[in-house]
């Protein structure tokens, strides 16, 4: 019987995530339907119950705005979740029940290590301090970095994410403190959504010469404007978060079925259509 899934998001018609997961099920051969699901604030919980009435409904994907909301709406939230605060993968239990996980950070180490980057033994600098720096927080700090930095335009929201963890290599600071700290850092994240606007994180430029690697969060049909100008710079190993798309997918997918697919072909079949 062919069991369903979807996206719930608002907008959702830009959604990659029906392609994606389609192209999951083809090559592992797994029978399962997904689409696309607009909700509002004020009806998103129902939208959930009334999807999760069919018994074929097995799990769901939730974007903006409602990850949060999804995280108070399920029974039970992984250890990921739980540190986020936010939900982006739902799972029906066999007890009726729904657990709530969130997969954008494994998403996002998966595709570093598919590229190449190294992580651990790493000074990294993550620049941003909203929903997005802190879903890729935990999963960062398992690969072992020497150093990791939080950078924000307000100082204070990056201290607050450094605070969650005990552990010492982690500090948060402003983005006017960076140059200020000892050393340079190797790798650069972009958690901002500075790209989506066509502008550059504040940082110097002094900060970007010196690193090796720098990953940007967003991706479009061109490079991004932060990649164009770390390239201009002399950095020649930049990557946007497409993979990093398709990572987060592949792991939903696997909780979901089991079966862990293969992410290349997804990338390059959406680099294509881009």
């Amino acid at each position: 019987m062919t069991q369903k899934y979807a996206v719930f998001g608002n907008p959702i018609a830009q959604s990659k995530s029906p392609i994606i997961h389609k192209m999951f099920a083809q090559q592992s051969q797994q029978d399962i339907e997904y689409s696309r699901k607009i909700a509002s604030k004020e009806n998103f919980e129902q939208s959930l119950r009334d999807f999760f009435t069919d018994p074929d409904a097995m799990g769901c994907n939730i974007t903006a705005p409602f990850k949060e909301q999804a995280a108070a709406w399920v029974n039970e939230l992984s250890a990921a979740a739980k540190m986020v605060g936010a939900v982006n993968t739902i799972i029906k239990q066999a007890d009726g029940s729904f657990l709530g996980d969130t997969t954008d950070g494994i998403g996002l180490v998966q595709d570093l290590l598919r590229v190449g980057v190294k992580i651990k033994g790493t000074r990294i600098l993550l620049l941003g301090a909203g929903g997005a720096a802190r879903g890729v927080l935990q999963p960062l700090l398992a690969l072992e970095p020497e150093m990791l930095i939080i950078a924000n335009r307000t100082e204070s929201k990056a201290q607050a994410l450094a605070s969650l963890f005990v552990q010492d290599n982690i500090v948060g600071c402003s983005l006017s403190q960076v140059s200020k700290l000892n050393g340079s850092v190797e790798l650069i994240i972009n958690a901002t959504s500075s790209s989506l606007s066509a502008e550059l994180p504040s940082i110097e430029d002094s900060i970007l010469q010196a690193c090796t690697d720098v990953y940007d969060m967003s991706y479009a049909d061109q490079p991004t404007v932060f990649m164009q100008h770390a390239n201009q710079l002399g950095i020649e190993q930049t990557y946007d978060g497409l993979g990093m798309l398709v990572g987060q997918a592949a792991q939903s997918f696997y909780l979901w079925r089991g079966v862990r697919p293969i992410v290349e072909p997804v990338i390059e079949a959406l680099r294509a259509g881009l």
